[in-house]
């Protein structure tokens, strides 16, 4: 599983011209699944997520997660996180879990940060979507955890 974390002041998504979800303070996440992606690791992940500490205190210090500033989540299913450009021009998306397996584990991904009550926004898995977003900082991280 692979996630492009992004701390945002605010994020949208739009699919066929309507907004189906948007935020204000909190992180967009860009979310790839793995075929042999677990149950376990995208548990590990929704902690890691809801655990991270990436908004400023007082003394401007990241010290502040989530739950702190009253943020909320944006995620996105992106399985392009899986593309392998190493060989030609186009590339190549085996390394992407099949939407019978990703679909499941998004779910998962997505009632396991609500179970720690994070407030999350989401798309639509396989949609065509228009995501914007204002990166606040900026701060991107890549999080990652496979099943091996």
């Amino acid at each position: 599983m692979r996630i492009v974390l992004q701390r945002v002041s605010s994020a949208s998504v739009t699919i066929d011209g309507a907004v189906t979800g948007e935020i204000g303070a909190g992180f967009c996440l860009l979310v790839g699944y793995a075929p042999d992606d677990t149950v376990e690791v995208v548990t590990w992940l929704a902690d890691k997520v809801a655990g991270l500490r990436l908004f400023s205190d007082a003394e401007g210090k990241m010290n502040l997660g989530l739950a702190d500033v009253g943020g909320a989540l944006l995620v996105i299913s992106q399985f392009t996180l899986y593309g392998d450009t190493s060989k030609g021009r186009r590339p190549s998306f085996i390394g992407a879990a099949r939407p019978e397996v990703a679909i499941p584990l998004h779910d998962r991904f997505m009632a396991e940060l609500r179970s720690r009550g994070l407030m999350v926004a989401t798309g639509r898995f396989g949609a065509d979507m228009k995501v914007a977003l204002v990166n606040d900082g900026p701060v991107t991280l890549i999080l990652e955890r496979s099943a091996a």
